[in-house]
């Protein structure tokens, strides 16, 4: 079956539609189309992370540095950290590369999706790389100058949940007044 696969392959490349005809109509898949996410200026040029995202980022840094903190509790034995490695952990839990996020479109509405955020649908697209890691790092070096190490490491000795309270929903938080994640931004009518 392969060699005949192969050859039909071959023969396609090299006569065009002759293979075709000499083989048979080629067997089609059903093919999906699913389109990238269309982002606005703000959202592909700015350096800021928009809006509407920052629950979501929230949701990611706070999961990032969960997932930091908790390895390194494990290599001393779940024991708490000295002050010094848990800063280092993290400054570097904010300093990764971030490449596994991007931003996704579902039902007209921009997410963001990677490790810790909930998944999305088997068929979208993943527009990931671009501005979606710098934003994310300076988001998270945000959270982290703003809380205070000792504070995002205290909130972790209690659990996830006290840490995504710290950093994503308290009062100025970006989830602010929210369950779990974000509902689409409504348009203002006559605000303007």
């Amino acid at each position: 079956m392969r060699v005949v696969l192969a050859a039909w392959l071959v023969l396609s490349l090299l006569g065009g539609t002759e293979a075709e005809d000499m083989c048979g109509d080629a067997p089609t898949a059903p093919s999906h189309s699913v389109p990238a996410p269309h982002l606005s200026p703000e959202e592909r040029l700015s350096p800021h992370m928009p809006e509407s995202l920052r629950c979501d980022a929230c949701h990611a840094i706070a999961f990032q540095i969960e997932e930091q903190l908790r390895k390194a509790e494990g290599k001393v034995g779940k024991k708490a950290l000295k002050e010094s490695d848990y800063l280092e952990v993290l400054e570097r839990s904010c300093s990764q590369d971030w490449e596994s996020y991007g931003v996704l479109e579902l039902d007209g509405e921009k997410r963001l999706s990677g490790p810790g955020l909930p998944r999305q649908q088997p068929l979208s697209v993943l527009v990931s790389g671009g501005p979606w890691p710098g934003r994310l790092s300076k988001l998270c070096h945000g959270y982290v100058g703003e809380q205070g190490e000792a504070s995002i490491y205290g909130a972790h000795r209690r659990g996830p949940a006290a840490l995504r309270q710290l950093l994503c929903h308290g009062d100025k938080g970006p989830c602010a007044g929210r369950k779990d994640r974000p509902d689409p931004p409504k348009a203002l009518q006559n605000e303007l």
